[in-house]
């Protein structure tokens, strides 16, 4: 409905069943797209460099929480709400990033440093983005002013930023994606390049096995609820923002963030003990993002197909909860650990390959 192909939506359900529109995970181009994920053709998307290997990654424009499409909702405040995004919000982001990235003393936004600094501000990067969020729009502010002779367009581009504290999770999703990539094709590595959900399964894929997918039934989500909405609301888990996790913050990182209890559930002492079990699974630990808390210790990296299967410790993941039905959106949000027969599964694989 919102590419104007279909009039209503069951129209567009039955043209989605038709077989005659393709779907492909957007882990296949690049992308990633947080919980529903839709990328369609006329959504404006970020671009992200990997300015050490030139390899580029794509995430839409975060839309906020509530009733939102990456929620699964739809109707006409959804579809008003993106159109708004790409005629207004895009081509006044494009004109003030393509200024930073022109502007020779500045070089464009350095994603890698906003979420170092991010790290140490309370966010971890995935569920909680308020720092994330202002340090984009503080970077950013500068050239929107420059580059928008419509003051009433700029604030408003403004106002909608700042008042959406997840606007940096798309950002931040596209960063890991770009940091992740250039791992693929290394031969015999059993580190995780991916991980992502459908709603419906769970999938892996290792550095070492770049092509091939290792799938399980995706897990529901221990949370907290919204008012009127409880677990026999939810959704199973669902979307792409795991990649957080596997790029080395989000779930991993959950000491960086002690205020993240509050929304997903536990205590400011489970966010530290998160963190200290992700080492466990992890091949390293980040070089870039570290934790105030554990006296700067550097991040949880490299989740270990081998790690796992040794320690039989499964990754731990924080996200969004989305209702069951279609077109209700948000009821919560909440952890989990990834399941575990996909890693059996990609270990088998392993084990087979080293004959």
């Amino acid at each position: 409905v919102y590419e104007r192909l279909a009039e209503n939506e069951d129209e567009a359900a039955q043209m989605a069943a038709s077989g005659e529109v393709g779907f492909a995970p957007c882990h296949h181009y690049h992308a990633v797209g947080p919980m529903a994920g839709i990328i369609s053709p006329s959504m404006p998307v970020f671009i992200v460099r990997n300015e050490a290997f030139g390899n580029l990654a794509y995430a839409t424009q975060n839309e906020g929480l509530g009733r939102v499409l990456r929620y699964g909702a739809y109707g006409s405040d959804v579809y008003e709400r993106l159109r708004w995004m790409e005629e207004v919000l895009y081509p006044t982001l494009k004109a003030a990033i393509e200024a930073l990235a022109g502007d020779a003393s500045v070089g464009g936004i350095d994603l890698r440093a906003l979420i170092a600094q991010a790290l140490h501000m309370g966010d971890e990067c995935h569920n909680r983005n308020r720092a994330g969020t202002s340090l984009f729009l503080r970077a950013l502010t500068p050239a929107l002013i420059r580059t928008c002779s419509d003051r009433e367009r700029a604030a408003s581009v403004f106002e909608f930023i700042q008042g959406n504290d997840h606007f940096f999770l798309n950002l931040s999703m596209a960063a890991g994606k770009a940091a992740l990539e250039p791992a693929e094709g290394i031969d015999g590595a059993t580190l995780l390049t991916v991980m992502a959900r459908n709603g419906t399964d769970f999938g892996i894929r290792m550095a070492g096995m770049p092509d091939r997918w290792f799938v399980a039934p995706a897990g529901i989500v221990d949370g907290l609820y919204l008012p009127g909405f409880s677990a026999e609301d939810a959704n199973p888990d669902i979307g792409d923002s795991t990649v957080t996790e596997t790029a080395g913050f989000g779930g991993v990182a959950m000491a960086s963030a002690p205020a993240i209890a509050r929304f997903v559930g536990g205590t400011p002492q489970d966010a530290l003990q998160a963190t200290l079990e992700m080492h466990e699974i992890c091949f390293a630990e980040h070089t870039q993002f570290t934790i105030p808390a554990l006296d700067f210790r550097g991040t949880p990296l490299g989740i270990d197909v081998l790690k796992v299967a040794e320690t039989g410790i499964l990754p731990r993941l924080n996200t969004g909860i989305a209702h069951k039905e279609p077109g209700i959106g948000m009821v919560g949000a909440g952890v989990l650990r990834a399941p575990a027969p996909c890693f059996a599964e990609a270990f088998e694989a392993v084990k087979a390959l080293c004959g």
